[in-house]
């Protein structure tokens, strides 16, 4: 609020779970999410391995997102305490939701991560593009493994890149997409500190899309720089990623607020 001037409003989850229940019973509107839902699957590239009920709740649960967001006259969410109180009261995961409020333009972060949810509103506005939120691990002969199960699909702002739909990793329950990303692929990193003083920042290409028993979607980067000093400079707990190159402007915004 102080730095990045934002407005946050709060949005109850006993609200919440009111709203859910209220669309389960509107039929036509499970029907529709229902007909989504199987639409979205028949696309080319996209294959289902969870259960398909859980796709149909993620949709209907994509909805009741909209609407509140609509209500709150913004176009940016973020779901706190994902795991443990939105899956019962939903009978699915976020994961799946949040990738594809991504995809249609929305910006719509798991965890609440004010660490790193303002370089993703930044990363989102300079490139026009979805982002990635993910989990890193530590660099390792010159590349990254970064990974999170609410990854966009239409990465560059236009096409869906294949995906998987499994569970969501640690819960092995709900849907989230493995998403494929392109190889060869030219990416911005942000790892945003704690303090919102020191941002790192590095180009990239995607080599590799992992299958590792971490979160679903695993994209390895390769660092162009120097892997060492990225590990000893590495903030928060999450970082940001975004398909092309943006560190050039992303370092003029930030030096308006200081950063």
């Amino acid at each position: 609020r102080e730095l990045w001037k934002m407005e946050l409003p709060d949005y109850p989850y006993r609200d919440l779970s009111r709203r859910i229940q209220e669309a389960r019973r509107n039929a036509a509107l499970v029907d529709r999410c229902s007909r989504a839902a199987g639409q979205y699957l028949e696309r080319q590239g996209v294959s289902l391995h969870t259960t398909r009920e859980f796709v149909n709740n993620a949709f209907l649960l994509t909805e009741v997102f909209k609407d509140v967001m609509a209500e709150a006259q913004t176009d940016a969410i973020t779901i706190n305490s994902c795991m443990g109180t939105i899956m019962p009261m939903s009978e699915t995961t976020a994961c799946l939701p949040l990738s594809l409020l991504n995809d249609e333009g929305y910006l719509a972060f798991c965890e609440s991560d004010f660490v790193v949810i303002p370089s993703g509103v930044l990363l989102h506005y300079i490139s026009g593009k979805p982002v990635f939120l993910n989990d890193p691990t530590y660099p390792h002969g010159g590349v990254v493994t970064l990974a999170h199960c609410t990854a966009p699909r239409r990465m560059d702002g236009a096409n869906y890149e294949p995906a998987k739909i499994l569970t969501h990793f640690e819960s092995d329950y709900g849907a989230a997409p493995k998403v494929e990303m392109k190889i060869g692929q030219p990416c911005t990193n942000l790892v945003p500190d704690f303090a919102s003083r020191k941002w790192v920042g590095f180009d990239g290409t995607i080599v590799g899309n992992p299958a590792l028993d971490i979160c679903r979607t695993q994209i390895d980067v390769r660092i162009h720089g120097d892997s060492m000093a990225l590990m000893e400079e590495m903030k928060g707990f999450h970082w940001m990623t975004s398909y092309g190159s943006y560190m050039r402007e992303t370092s003029y915004a930030l030096k308006k607020v200081g950063v």
